[in-house]
């Protein structure tokens, strides 16, 4: 009776608040954590910041924890529970990552969710390294003078890369933990190696891949512009890194076609915003980009930068969002994408996945076809797809 009555006064005082937006009350059980804990709502909503203040749990009488959100009516929320930080978020018993949580609000909602298990309770060992044998740390301290920081670099080599003399194009991408090995994920890897191992096996052209990892600054240093809730924009120098000390130093140490048309960057969320940014500032230098999920709310003056630069476009650009990550998402992709097929030269293709998710499940499904597409013939045939699957 405890719990009902607790459960009861606080669905009322959610339900009598702020009527103009859709409430939810979040009651969180756990018996696993250290007390004391903090919990934090981690969501589509605060760009899964696992540690906002505005989503911390509040201690309740019975000893759970409560947390009242109001959220535009309608909104469909992805999230997940932390206690901080992503390593240690919420997993199922046996340590293992769960998918997204999901909740369509309406009106007002009054949600029990149980915790079976939190990350770091786990030994390490539960996460599998699944690199492919043609996967190396280039170096685990790569020195950025633009940035003045240290960053773990991970390099592909395609199967035939050391028994032969041939050259190769190179792709460049963000957040290279989740890239290609299980073990150093947060929330599951694309996959990479493994799907281009498979195709290369298969006949289709292969190519070096770069892993870039990121670090604290990640939403300053995907994104070029500042702003008022993640701080001063850093994307500008992050992108100098790659075009004027990484990408030299690969052309030098490695059989490269440093071609624009042979140069490709891709990332997702604020991955994908830079590296849609990157086409732009760099249209000498990138000559095709992966744009997945991109992350174009955080930086709005994109568009007006895409009208006054993308006339100098003439790669491809293979655009993807799935359609539950929201539909201002969907809609600011469109927005940039058909600004840029409008004022450019651009071979463009998009993606809209009705069922998928923001997450490296759904990138990676995807990432087979986006390479498949940029590696296929036709480079400067204009052509404008939009694919909704």
């Amino acid at each position: 009776m405890k719990h009902l009555f607790f459960y009861t006064v606080y669905l009322f005082f959610a339900t009598t608040s702020f009527s103009q937006k859709d409430s939810v009350q979040f009651i969180l059980i756990d018996t696993l954590a250290a007390p004391g804990s903090d919990f934090y709502l981690a969501c589509n909503k605060n760009n899964w910041n696992p540690a906002d203040e505005n989503y911390k749990f509040k201690n309740a009488e019975d000893g759970n924890r409560f947390l009242i959100c109001y959220f535009d009516k309608g909104t469909s929320l992805q999230f997940k529970f932390t206690r901080g930080s992503w390593q240690t978020v919420e997993c199922d018993a046996d340590g293992k990552d769960l998918d997204n949580r999901t909740l369509k609000t309406d009106t007002s909602k009054f949600v029990i969710y149980f915790i079976d298990g939190w990350k770091d309770k786990f030994s390490p060992f539960v996460k599998q390294h699944t690199a492919s044998p043609h996967v190396k740390i280039l170096d685990t301290a790569f020195y950025m003078p633009q940035l003045n920081r240290r960053r773990r670099i991970w390099i592909y080599l395609p199967e035939q890369y050391v028994a032969s003399k041939k050259t190769y194009p190179v792709m460049y991408m963000h957040d290279g933990q989740n890239v290609f090995d299980e073990f150093t994920s947060g929330f599951g890897e694309w996959g990479v190696d493994e799907c281009l191992d498979t195709l290369i096996a298969k006949g289709k052209p292969p190519c070096i891949v770069v892993g870039i990892d990121n670090g604290p600054q990640r939403f300053n240093e995907y994104n070029p512009y500042d702003n008022e809730r993640f701080g001063n924009g850093e994307g500008d120098l992050y992108v100098d890194f790659i075009v004027h000390t990484l990408k030299p130093y690969i052309d030098k140490h490695y059989r490269t076609i440093p071609l624009k048309e042979n140069t490709i960057i891709a990332g997702s969320s604020m991955g994908g915003l830079i590296s849609y940014y990157a086409m732009l500032k760099y249209p000498a230098v990138f000559g095709k980009a992966g744009v997945f999920s991109p992350a174009f709310w955080t930086a709005p003056e994109i568009k007006n930068l895409t009208d006054s630069l993308a006339k100098k476009l003439n790669g491809k650009l293979f655009f993807y969002m799935g359609g539950q990550e929201g539909g201002s998402y969907v809609q600011d992709m469109k927005d940039v994408m058909e600004k840029a097929g409008t004022v450019s030269s651009a071979m463009i293709y998009a993606v809209i996945d009705p069922g998928a998710s923001h997450n490296e499940q759904a990138w990676r499904k995807w990432f087979a076809e986006f390479y498949n597409w940029i590696m296929a013939d036709g480079y400067n045939n204009v052509i404008k797809l939009d694919k909704e699957n």
